[in-house]
C-alpha cells in the first residue's frame, strides 16, 4: 500500500510540475517576444527619424538649387540682353 502512495505522489508531483514547466516555458516565451517587438519598434522608430532627417535635407538641397537656378536665369537673360544689343 505505501507502494501506491509512493507513486501517486511522485505521478502528481510530476504533473505539478509539467505543468509549471509549460506555464513557465509560456511566460518565457510572451516576455521575449515582448522585447523583440519592442526592440524591432525602437528600430523602426530609429529609421523613421532618419528618413525625416533626409527629407528635410534633400528640401534645403532643392531650395538652394531653386536659388542657385534662379541666379543663373538672371545672369543668362542680362547675357541675351547684353547679346541683343551688340546686334
Amino acid at each position: 500500500m505505501a507502494d501506491k502512495a509512493a507513486i501517486f505522489l511522485l505521478v502528481t508531483i510530476l504533473i505539478l510540475v509539467t505543468i509549471i514547466l509549460v506555464f513557465a516555458m509560456k511566460y518565457f516565451a510572451a516576455a521575449r517576444q515582448a522585447g523583440l517587438q519592442a526592440a524591432t519598434e525602437e528600430s523602426y522608430r530609429a529609421l523613421t527619424e532618419r528618413a525625416v532627417r533626409s527629407q528635410e535635407t534633400s528640401a534645403e538641397l532643392l531650395a538652394a538649387l531653386k536659388g542657385s537656378l534662379g541666379q543663373i536665369e538672371l545672369r543668362l537673360a542680362q547675357v541675351e540682353k547684353v547679346l541683343k544689343e551688340v546686334e
